[in-house]
């Protein structure tokens, strides 16, 4: 298997679906940042962390995967949202834990 397919020196790259888009489409540059993010918190996840915060970043984790799938779908062409689901309780678990934490911060 190579790392390359040459199929993107036209200058473009390929959605699921099959659809090209230019190398600066913005969606490239969103799954690109999902995916240095989701990078970070596996670098985060593989340090000495407690139990607790190491299965909240791996949740986040698998979310990450998910909207970075999505973002490099054409959507006219193929539909993750079924396999791919998002719920609006992982957005309601993120915001609990981000007042927690800042709960725990002192007065600025």
């Amino acid at each position: 298997m190579r790392v390359y397919t040459k199929t993107g020196d036209d200058g473009t790259s390929g959605l699921i679906g099959g659809t090209r888009v230019e190398k600066f489409d913005l969606r490239l540059e969103a799954y690109g940042t999902v995916d240095e993010l989701n990078s970070w918190i596996g670098l985060i996840c593989s340090q000495k962390i407690d139990q607790e915060s190491r299965e909240l970043l791996l949740s986040v984790q698998n979310n990450l995967f998910v909207i970075g799938a999505r973002l490099a779908t054409d959507l006219s062409k193929a539909d993750l949202s079924e396999r791919l689901p998002l719920k609006p309780e992982d957005i309601t678990q993120l915001e609990k834990e981000m007042d927690r934490i800042l709960d725990l911060l002192p007065p600025m």
